[in-house]
């Protein structure tokens, strides 16, 4: 299989989308933050040194996931329609679970929006929670599922 952002020649390229028919697309990613149980309450409570963790984490990831193509070189500009951050809290294991939902109706899909999104969200809990706890850890991050495109659907089993 050839890789899509190298040319003939090895050389890496931006993908020619011109010919590409706009479809709804959808991605969804993941990612993981672990904590002490000290630092896990207060993060629980969603207010840290530096404010509401949650919301300020939350505004991160839909502004990272908006400027996707200017931190990842290959990536095309996009029209997002829609960026979702949702938290699940594990407290037998001090983990907050991130889900990020980018959504859009264009010649590309939204796979690296919505992991720009995730790994934004928990670098930012990091950032708020980092006086209190050093320790914090972020990952995995991985894509859950995406839909739209020639190659249609895929869901991580």
């Amino acid at each position: 299989m050839q890789l899509t952002h190298l040319d003939e020649k090895g050389r890496a390229r931006m993908v020619d989308i011109s010919d590409k028919r706009e479809t709804h697309r959808v991605a969804k990613a993941y990612g993981n933050v672990r904590v002490s149980p000290n630092t896990y309450k207060i993060i629980k409570e969603g207010y840290g040194l530096k404010g509401d963790i949650f919301s300020v984490a939350k505004i991160a990831g839909i502004m990272a996931a908006k400027k996707t193509h200017e931190l990842i070189p290959l990536c095309h500009p996009l029209a997002i329609s829609h960026i979702e951050v949702e938290f699940t809290f594990l407290d037998d294991e001090n983990r907050v679970e991130i889900l990020s939902t980018v959504k859009t109706t264009g010649k590309t899909g939204v796979e690296m929006e919505a992991l720009v999104c995730a790994t934004h969200v928990a670098l930012t809990i990091y950032d708020m929670c980092k006086a209190i706890d050093k320790g914090i850890e972020l990952g995995p991050f991985y894509l859950i599922e995406k839909e739209g495109g020639k190659s249609g659907r895929y869901e991580r089993r």
